[in-house]
């Protein structure tokens, strides 16, 4: 891998890095940092826990001049990992000139758009917000020069393409486009052919890697009532060291999150339901010393957290596009990790479909759930457990189902990220 210092950088930036503890270059930021330097506009696919985002934010550092106002865009589609780039941003940028906003709904616009005003270099946001603050002429775009579309694919499956698409209308046509994303579906390459100039085309491994192969993939078959107490056995008996346990529900994540606390379990809970303030202060304590993190699908879209070793699908999804994104959360940076999901013997089919669309294999493990089959995550009596979680069979069963087929761009833009948690069981094929 080849070290920054030999990457002609700016001195300023190197030093940044140094500071960070980054000297060499991740095999994705050496082959996209030379050519986004270059100015042309890149698709990139590679798979998540690769260094994106400073294969993005240091060209874009490398090229700033002394422009007031925004120059650099940076879209992404949630407010948790639109704070880790504004964090990583603000490490690397060389001096005050180079200001860094961030946007996203849930929290005032009225103090992001006194942000604003102080004429920050680069702005990073979720695309419903950066709208709002477009339609309040908080936001002009006309002199962007640097536009970053990350985790394209997720914002795609989040229903966030037509407000990107409007957004990239309102840029500069002689901006530099760079677009990341761990699959490349046809509507993105739509996207790109449509907003970009003799793009680069840039993969990082074979598209059958996209799952990083570091990681070990099991399951388990039980009956739904025995769900908790197949959680249960799995921890105790593999021990993981920090994981990840995906729900569909709100329901289900206070649920979990409950019955682990009275088994005297380390765990912290994030899911739209939350206020920005309590999503935050559970990352936090899950990088800093908690064990467990129990959180929605959606909630945890872009969470890039080092030292997670297991990824625990509670609920099993049954695209496997949304099990990539899963348990790419563990394995960062070509460390090992595991990958363990929960299924009855009506969904074992959906493991087939992961297995062939991923090119991977998965070992069934048996593990002995009759000291914990006993413990009742949740109550009978409650209305939420009259039918078993994923409806028993292929296909989620949430209570926020279907609600974004029913609005319109401007109550979504209104609701985006901001406690109101629209996605969390709508992850069905599209």
């Amino acid at each position: 891998m080849k070290l920054f210092s030999e990457m002609n950088l700016k001195p300023g930036l190197v030093a940044a890095l140094n500071r960070m503890n980054f000297t060499k270059a991740t095999e994705v930021q050496e082959q996209v940092i030379p050519v986004a330097i270059g100015g042309k506009d890149l698709i990139v696919r590679a798979k998540t826990g690769t260094g994106k985002t400073c294969a993005f934010l240091i060209p874009i550092i490398q090229g700033s001049g002394t422009q007031r106002g925004p120059e650099a865009l940076v879209i992404v589609p949630t407010r948790e990992l639109a704070l880790q780039i504004y964090e990583v941003a603000n490490k690397l940028r060389l001096d005050h000139r180079e200001s860094v906003a961030v946007v996203y709904g849930g929290a005032s616009i009225n103090v992001q758009i006194q942000n604003l005003r102080k004429n920050p270099s680069m702005v990073i946001g979720t695309p419903g917000r950066i709208i709002d603050l477009m339609e309040r002429g908080a936001l002009g775009l006309n002199r962007i020069r640097y536009m970053v579309l990350d985790e394209a694919d997720t914002m795609l499956d989040m229903g966030f393409i037509d407000d990107v698409e409007y957004i990239l209308s309102q840029t500069p046509d002689t901006k530099q486009t760079m677009l990341f994303s761990a699959t490349i579906p046809q509507k993105i390459m739509g996207v790109a052919r449509k907003h970009m100039h003799n793009s680069e085309f840039i993969r990082i491994g074979s598209e059958d890697e996209i799952i990083v192969t570091q990681i070990k993939h099991s399951y388990a078959v039980c009956d739904n009532r025995l769900k908790f107490a197949t959680l249960m056995s799995y921890i105790h008996q593999c021990n993981p060291k920090k994981a990840v346990i995906f729900v569909q529900t709100q329901y289900a994540a206070d649920a979990i999150h409950d019955a682990l606390k009275k088994q005297g379990i380390d765990t912290v809970l994030l899911h739209g339901g939350l206020t920005q303030a309590k999503r935050e202060h559970s990352l936090q304590e899950f990088r800093r010393r908690a064990r467990f993190l129990i959180a929605t699908n959606v909630a945890a879209r872009g969470i890039d957290i080092a030292g997670i070793s297991d990824i625990i699908n509670f609920d099993v999804p049954d695209d496997p596009h949304i099990y990539v994104h899963r348990v790419g959360r563990s394995a960062r940076m070509e460390a090992d990790g595991r990958a363990f999901t929960i299924v009855n013997g009506e969904q074992t089919n959906i493991i087939r479909d992961i297995e062939y669309s991923t090119n991977i294999r998965m070992e069934r493990l048996t593990l002995n759930t009759s000291q914990y089959a006993n413990i009742r995550a949740f109550q009978r009596h409650d209305r939420f457990n009259r039918r078993p979680f994923n409806g028993g069979g292929r296909g989620f069963k949430d209570s926020d189902r279907g609600r974004h087929n029913f609005m319109d761009r401007q109550h979504r833009r209104d609701n985006q990220h901001s406690g109101y948690n629209k996605f969390s069981g709508r992850v069905g094929r599209r």
